[in-house]
């Protein structure tokens, strides 16, 4: 294994760009729980979409932590439960955003709940990352 992909994939960082590449991967597995989730949720259980996409994303905060604060970020300054806290009150905010985007795109333009979600996604993660980089695991706070 080359020297370059170790340091992206096995060395810790608090390189950007490697944090970046890292919670993208992170990120994507977290979005196929959620998006899974999303449609079994609505097409199989039968619940309203947004009550999906809360439930969905939800289960896709805990993956996309967990895996964060090990893999991600590594630990930040903070005892684990505030961590875990703070990386909620993000992902809270990322949620009222999702289900608004969601809502949005659905109603108000009439885009497919399932296309709409990947539209939102793509913001939510925007949000998700810089907040979590610069809020939570800043090693210069």
């Amino acid at each position: 294994m080359s020297r370059k992909l170790k340091d992206i994939l096995i060395h810790k960082s608090n390189n950007l760009l490697v944090q970046l590449v890292r919670y993208t991967f992170v990120g994507g597995l977290a979005f196929l729980v959620d998006f899974g989730l999303l449609f079994m949720l609505t097409e199989y259980a039968g619940f309203h979409y947004l009550l999906s996409a809360t439930c969905s994303f939800i289960i896709g905060l805990l993956v996309n932590y967990y895996i964060s604060a090990i893999w991600v970020f590594g630990p930040s300054s903070y005892k684990k439960g505030v961590e875990f806290l703070l990386f909620a009150v993000i992902g809270v905010i990322g949620l009222g955003l999702n289900d608004l985007l969601i809502w949005i795109f659905t109603e108000k333009f009439g885009i497919y709940y399932m296309l709409s979600k990947l539209i939102t996604a793509i913001l939510v993660y925007m949000w998700n990352f810089l907040g979590r980089r610069y809020l939570i695991f800043n090693k210069e706070n």
